[in-house]
């Protein structure tokens, strides 16, 4: 189960008639999402994508020691949230994956090479264009690795491509070589791509994929929730709130609001407006950030993810420590309130695949009517195209 609560932290910033004004286009938002070409995500999965990728994980258990997930961004840190929200913390008995591709760092890609030299392992490459920089790089390196150890032919079972259907460097190595490939469609981008190989196939490894999938759809069920948190972000906007700050109380949760940072900053931020998305993990957080969130400059607004119940009992005084992390949380929402700071507040009650799940189609939803709300195309990134411009005319290319 999840519950919102968009109103009791925000009373005093929004006025009924601003809000009620943007909710009630909610019907023509729906249908501009809807008509948009780039909703390939709210599709259902075809059952046969669903077996083969099952199929693939269970070949990839059998045959390797890990995986060696490589892209950045919309590529995997869905599935890379999400596999830190289940996994443990210590002495974690899950197979091994190894989400690389995310640095240009030398000492990493080392280290990393160092770790995997001995070790049976498998690539599952991912990139729709097949040229982002640091997927590139590390694929080589790696793909260098294997080709030292193995023949072409033996190749061939540890090389994974997840991309464009028909073009891009990625997809013409797959027709020369005969890789296995997965196909992320056309009309999915990447922060939108939870419901494709990208991540599913990551995630098969370990988690019931079924299960996956049915609790991704059924968050369509938060589809007005979904709108009424977007035009709640939107009026706060309107009153200077120009920073959003995902709160989260369990440090698992700290990848999830990493893929928020994308989803909400990729999909608003143009044309000079949009939220800038933020993120802080407490009680840790409280000790630096938190003098500037409750006595700072108040263009901040804060949404808290809490979880009500853990299967972890620690006794701390007659108390659950779960039920004091809650008040903790509870308290500091108030606080940030009388403080001057909105705060909305998203609450499951625990950590399961059917809730976290949900959630990701509910964000998703949200930050595609964010966009809409600003008046932006939700589904494009063309500022990060500047940067990456910048670099290939600096390295020559």
């Amino acid at each position: 189960m999840i519950r919102f609560d968009f109103k009791t932290y925000t009373r005093e910033f929004i006025k009924e008639e601003e809000y009620n004004y943007l909710y009630s286009k909610k019907d023509n938002y729906i249908k501009m999402l809807q008509n948009s070409p780039m909703t390939g995500w709210m599709r259902p999965i075809e059952k046969e994508l669903v077996e083969d990728i099952k199929q693939t994980a269970f070949q990839i258990k059998k045959d390797f020691d890990c995986l060696v997930v490589i892209g950045i961004g919309g590529s995997f840190l869905g599935s890379y949230a999400f596999h830190n929200i289940f996994k443990r913390y210590f002495n974690d008995t899950s197979f091994e994956v190894i989400y690389a591709g995310t640095t240009l760092s030398s000492k990493y890609l080392d280290e990393l090479l160092n770790y995997l030299r001995n070790k049976n392992f498998c690539i599952n490459v991912i990139s729709k264009s097949g040229t982002t920089l640091e997927t590139t790089i590390t694929y080589k390196v790696l793909k260098d690795l294997l080709k030292r150890k193995y023949t072409k032919e033996e190749l061939k079972k540890h090389i994974i491509i997840t991309t464009d259907k028909q073009v891009g460097t990625l997809r013409e190595e797959v027709k020369e070589e005969q890789y296995k490939s997965f196909v992320i469609p056309e009309d999915i981008g990447g922060r939108y791509s939870f419901m494709t190989p990208a991540h599913l196939l990551p995630l098969a490894l370990n988690y019931p994929i079924e299960e996956i999938v049915d609790g991704y759809y059924d968050g369509k069920r938060l589809i007005d929730l979904a709108f009424e948190y977007a035009v709640t972000r939107r009026v706060l906007y309107s009153k200077r709130k120009y920073v959003e700050n995902f709160c989260v109380y369990e440090e698992c949760l700290s990848p999830f609001t990493e893929w928020l940072k994308q989803l909400f900053g990729e999909t608003e931020g143009k044309n000079g407006v949009g939220i800038f998305p933020t993120s802080c993990v407490h009680t840790r957080d409280l000790h630096s950030l938190g003098q500037f969130i409750q006595e700072g400059n108040k263009i901040i607004f804060e949404t808290f993810i809490k979880v009500d119940n853990s299967d972890n009992y620690i006794d701390y005084k007659g108390k659950d420590l779960q039920e004091i992390n809650n008040i903790v949380l509870d308290s500091v929402a108030k606080a940030h309130y009388q403080g001057g700071v909105p705060c909305l507040e998203i609450e499951m009650s625990e950590l399961s695949i059917e809730n976290v799940t949900a959630l990701i189609y509910f964000f998703m939803l949200s930050a595609a009517f964010s966009g809409l709300l600003f008046g932006a195309n939700p589904f494009d990134q063309p500022g990060v195209e500047v940067y990456k411009k910048e670099v290939r005319e600096a390295l020559g290319k």
